[in-house]
């Protein structure tokens, strides 16, 4: 066993700063609907995400061997590519923060790590059929399933809640959801966890691969584990505000019994694709939850310009950081002048984009329930105005309940007071 050089540790440094990026980046994944509907305050649901993404990240290393050895050969591979892969999705994840976007970060890593590697020994070095059947098409499915069985749950959430009566009913209702939300909420960060922090161990251990440390097929040893739970459960904890405000709010306005069926579909979504091996984006199936529990409820509106802003950039993921990767590989490629010069243009690029991300901050304050009235109305469209059509009948308790509320009571008339005698 060789020990670890100094271009490898620079490259293990890189990917637990990715790992750090992605927790902040996919905190909204797990968070942003319980804190829109004030189950849990901002801060308190970051902290419980960040506990459950380091516990999850022991449960599986399935999603680890197949970025460790199945997205690309690692025969031949130089560790310079894994930087120069690491650099894209970085940079990506950093980008669509910026600007609030809930992206892949798990696709961003992809995107990287098959660029790089087709400039460093051409498309021979990318298994094809890996990639369509456990990034591609998971991309597809995910967001489809769970935002079908998000809507499908929220359509019988309502029905049942249609038994409501009163006032009282619908207060401990709701607050039986938002307990239930608690609940959904950890187990999406424990999938959070599981899925995507061996996403890290993954490029860790493809990287002790290539510099001979270990030998290709071995599981992530347990440092390595820990390191990249430890690193996802940081910037987990620090909260990604403006994805969270845009998963919470900026997608549709959720109530109680939407969140707790979105996370929950979610969770189900991602927990069973971690134990198959699928390594999908938990972004993009919490994204599908929340939009399908929006469609849900009658009368709900999905804010589409923000829902179309998001789905381009899922599409541009893949390529946009195979490019950079592609762009960093080059330049490695050059010797050590070039391996200088991709960590200074990472390094002023991160701190380029944080600087721009300080002339207009958003905080923890700024994804509260409170703040979310500020957003501008949206008109439904037209998916919004179909899913409505079709929407069930409302329940005999239902009807009786608008009746009661439309037709006021009769007022009684006023009468005039009776002429009081003068007085002498």
């Amino acid at each position: 066993m060789e020990h670890i050089t100094l271009l490898l540790a620079i490259v293990i440094v890189t990917a637990l700063v990715f790992d750090f990026t992605n927790g902040f980046h996919d905190t909204a994944n797990a968070m942003a609907t319980t804190i829109s509907t004030g189950a849990l305050k901002p801060k308190t649901a970051v902290a419980m995400s960040a506990v459950l993404n380091l516990v999850g990240a022991f449960l599986s290393v399935e999603v680890a061997k197949t970025i460790s050895g199945g997205i690309v050969n690692e025969d031949g591979l130089r560790t310079e590519v894994i930087f120069a892969a690491l650099v894209g999705a970085i940079l990506w994840n950093l980008l669509t923060w910026l600007v609030g976007l809930p992206s892949s970060s798990s696709h961003a890593l992809f995107g990287g790590l098959i660029g790089a590697a087709v400039m460093s020994a051409g498309w021979s070095s990318v298994n094809g059929g890996t990639v369509v059947t456990k990034v591609l098409l998971p991309a597809v499915a995910a967001p489809l399933v769970a935002g079908v069985a998000a809507l499908l749950a929220t359509r019988l959430t309502y029905r049942i809640g249609g038994k409501i009566r009163n006032d009282a009913q619908e207060k401990a209702t709701a607050k039986g959801y938002r307990a239930g939300q608690i609940a959904s909420a950890g187990l999406v960060s424990l999938a959070h966890g599981t899925n995507d922090a061996q996403k890290t161990m993954g490029i860790i251990t493809l990287a002790l691969v290539t510099g001979g440390v270990l030998s290709p097929g071995s599981n992530p040893p347990v440092w390595v584990i820990v390191s990249a739970g430890l690193a996802i459960a940081l910037g987990t904890y620090l909260g990604g505000w403006r994805i969270i405000r845009t998963m919470g709010s900026g997608l549709t306005d959720l109530r109680p019994p939407q969140g707790f069926a979105a996370q929950t579909s979610a969770a189900t979504v991602i927990l069973a694709s971690s134990h198959l091996g699928f390594s999908l984006s938990t972004t993009q199936s919490c994204s599908g939850a929340v939009m399908g529990a929006g469609l849900g409820r009658s009368g709900g509106v999905v804010r589409w310009s923000t829902a179309t802003r998001m789905f381009v950039a899922w599409g541009l993921t893949l390529p946009a950081a195979g490019l950079v990767g592609a762009g960093a590989e080059f330049l490695t490629k050059q010797g050590t002048w070039g391996v200088v010069v991709v960590a200074a243009l990472l390094v002023g690029g991160s701190a380029a984009i944080w600087l721009i991300s300080r002339r207009k901050p958003v905080g923890h304050g700024d994804v509260a329930p409170a703040a979310q009235d500020t957003l501008p109305a949206e008109p439904a469209g037209v998916v919004t105005q179909a899913i409505a059509a079709v929407s069930p009948p409302p329940t005999v308790a239902q009807a009786a309940h608008d009746l009661s509320a439309t037709i006021p009571a009769p007022t009684p008339p006023v009468t005039a007071d009776p002429a009081r005698p003068a007085t002498v």
